[in-house]
């Protein structure tokens, strides 16, 4: 999507398309997106002195704090990572470290231009797979008597391209990579030594060819992938991928409050992973330069967006430094019944759609009435209430629960037209949320 055009209410349209409510939580992401185009906008002396404003968004679980995120990377096509903070540990003791983050985020910015540049060259690579293909066909071909290669091949290229040769075997000469795998710990942690031996010591290790017969698609795929790796310049993805890190990268720190120390949010336990982590997070955030396998990575134009449901702690409770990096502070809103009723129809890929759409794969017409609708999520919200509050999750436990015997005999009732009406949510889910033990373990 063109940056350029997209102000800070187009990006909000966009994630109402699949976000329903908080509003105030979306209309901060995109003023932090559009500041990012706004920086670029700048002369290069002051272009670096701008930092992001990074976002802490408060709220109980299920509320839709990760989703904004992944949907506002995949809406500008930027590196993202979602990360928990509980899982890293402080340097000197056992688990990750927090430099990790940016090792991750890069491979995450690998993939995604490698993807990019692999649709770019698909037709190209289409093409010199189709002309190998043709070869091996032509090659191994019963001729008839007096006739020539060149002669067939407009034939058997035209039945390939007609799909007629999909179940066809050729043998297909194939080069087998044994790479050895070495784990050894670094000053940088274990998980950085990414390092690929094959480009180091050529074909020492493995690169044994070997011709295996197979059918006319499983080759198509092997050698799309081989034209598709010949096509690309990896050293070209790396650069591009680096570059995306640094000014588009976007981390998501989930359970930020579970690193609040323990003697600010009156806790108790172990301090080791708490205010030790929040201070090796510091650097990362405030802007830093990581090594990576693919070279160093600046992280001072990263945005950061921690969320926590701040049950016990506070974003008071974190250490003052580490408050300072996230200026910016959304509360995200508990949702009601009407919430749960907008995200069964609304979004694009609502939930009601998607049970709809599986069972239509079994000729079964699956038709949710109005009030159905509005009883599943008066349910759904009576359940959170009553016992643990999972935020919209709860709906897909009650679909599920609501759904088990049709979706166990869809098989055999193919053709039929399966109505679900409010009277079908109250007997099947009625009694189990009336008994809050039994709902518990069930819903």
């Amino acid at each position: 999507m063109n940056m350029d055009n997209l102000t800070p209410k187009e990006i909000v349209v966009e994630l109402d398309r699949y976000i329903v409510g908080q509003n105030l939580a979306k209309r901060a992401v995109a003023v932090a997106l559009r500041n990012r185009w706004r920086r670029q906008q700048l002369d290069p002396d002051l272009r670096d002195e701008v930092a992001p404003k990074n976002i802490i968004m408060m709220g109980p679980t299920g509320v839709g704090k990760t989703e904004i995120a992944r949907r506002l990377a995949r809406l500008t096509e930027s590196p993202f990572l979602k990360i928990e903070a509980s899982k890293f540990t402080e340097v000197g003791y056992v688990g990750r470290d927090v430099e990790s983050i940016v090792r991750d985020l890069v491979e995450s910015g690998i993939q995604m231009v490698r993807e990019n540049r692999t649709r770019e060259v698909k037709v190209r690579a289409e093409r010199a797979a189709e002309d190998r293909l043709l070869d091996l066909l032509v090659v191994s071909a019963n001729l008839p008597v007096g006739a020539s290669l060149e002669e067939v091949r407009p034939a058997i290229k035209k039945q390939l391209r007609d799909g007629l040769l999909e179940s066809q075997e050729i043998e297909l000469e194939i080069t087998e990579q044994k790479t050895p795998t070495v784990e050894m710990f670094t000053p940088q942690g274990m998980e950085s030594m990414g390092v690929n031996f094959k480009d180091m010591f050529g074909n020492i290790f493995g690169g044994q060819k070997s011709n295996k017969r197979m059918t006319v698609e499983e080759a198509r795929r092997i050698l799309m992938g081989e034209e598709e790796e010949k096509l690309i310049d990896s050293s070209q993805v790396e650069t591009e991928a680096l570059r995306r890190v640094e000014n588009a990268g976007i981390v998501f720190l989930d359970e930020i409050d579970k690193i609040a120390s323990s003697d600010r949010a009156g806790g108790g336990g172990p301090d080791v992973s708490r205010e030790g982590v929040q201070r090796d997070l510091l650097p990362i955030v405030e802007g830093t330069t990581v090594n990576t396998r693919y070279g160093p990575v600046k992280t001072d134009h990263v945005l950061f967006i921690a969320a926590g449901a701040f049950h016990v702690a506070r974003p008071a409770d974190l250490i003052p430094e580490l408050q300072g990096r996230f200026p910016i502070r959304v509360e995200l809103e508990a949702l009601t019944a009407d919430d749960f009723r907008r995200i069964l129809v609304e979004p694009e890929n609502s939930l009601i759609r998607q049970y709809t759409e599986l069972l239509a794969t079994e000729d079964l017409e699956l038709v949710f009435t109005e009030d159905a609708v509005t009883a599943l999520a008066q349910m759904a919200a009576e359940i959170n209430n009553s016992a643990e509050n999972i935020g919209a999750r709860r709906l897909y436990t009650v679909l599920e629960r609501l759904l088990d015997e049709v979706s166990f005999d869809a098989p055999d009732r193919a053709g039929e037209r399966y109505e679900v009406n409010e009277g079908m949510v109250k007997s099947v889910l009625g009694p189990l949320a009336a008994d809050r033990d039994l709902a518990r373990y069930i819903l």
